[in-house]
């Protein structure tokens, strides 16, 4: 008898060593939202891809897959066209022409490369990585709060939207917004704030 209750007592100890603890709330919330029988190794791509180009928003990486995707389709179509086929060769200045304009492709020739264009062709032509790229922040995140804050416009408009698509055209007038203080701090440390800006 003193046998069995050690037994009982010990397989206790260690059925409570093995079972789980009761997961939290947050926990709990998080494993129903999570679905694992469709996990797939290609979101490991997907989400190295967005935390490089700060996309906060998986909707919006897949939107740029649809995109890129379409694109793709697209140029495979006109290319199996016969080479002098008069709508392809038209379809295909049009296509040329707009990838390049959107600072999607740097070839305006053929459509070899446009086969290959990817979800990070759009991630690269957002505002907070073209900041990164002009040199006006250090990282995603803080173009990305630089962005969210109203610190950077566009031409006359400001713009609050990290996700904004920048074309080639864009480039030129990316810049910081009168009211700004990150404006006035690089102002002040080139000397080149005016006494109108002093008293303001």
């Amino acid at each position: 008898f003193f046998f069995f209750s050690h037994f009982r007592s010990r397989f206790k100890q260690i059925q409570l060593q093995i079972m789980p603890r009761k997961l939290k709330f947050h926990e709990e919330k998080l494993l129903k939202k999570t679905n694992f029988l469709d996990y797939n190794d290609g979101n490991i791509r997907a989400n190295t891809m967005m935390a490089k180009y700060g996309v906060r928003k998986r909707e919006e990486y897949k939107a740029y897959e649809k995109l890129a995707l379409e694109t793709n389709n697209l140029a495979q179509a006109l290319i199996n066209l016969d080479a002098k086929d008069t709508t392809r060769i038209k379809v295909t200045d049009q296509l040329l022409e707009k990838l390049y304009t959107m600072g999607l492709s740097n070839n305006q020739d053929n459509l070899t490369d446009t086969v290959r264009i990817q979800p990070l062709n759009f991630c690269r032509r957002r505002l907070p990585v073209m900041l990164m790229r002009l040199k006006m922040a250090q990282s995603i995140t803080e173009a990305t709060e630089f962005v969210k804050k109203g610190h950077i416009r566009i031409g006359p408009q400001i713009i609050t939207d990290p996700a904004y698509f920048v074309t080639r055209n864009m480039e030129d007038f990316i810049t910081w917004t009168d009211t700004s203080k990150i404006r006035r701090h690089i102002q002040k440390y080139n000397d080149k704030l005016d006494d109108y800006d002093l008293l303001s």
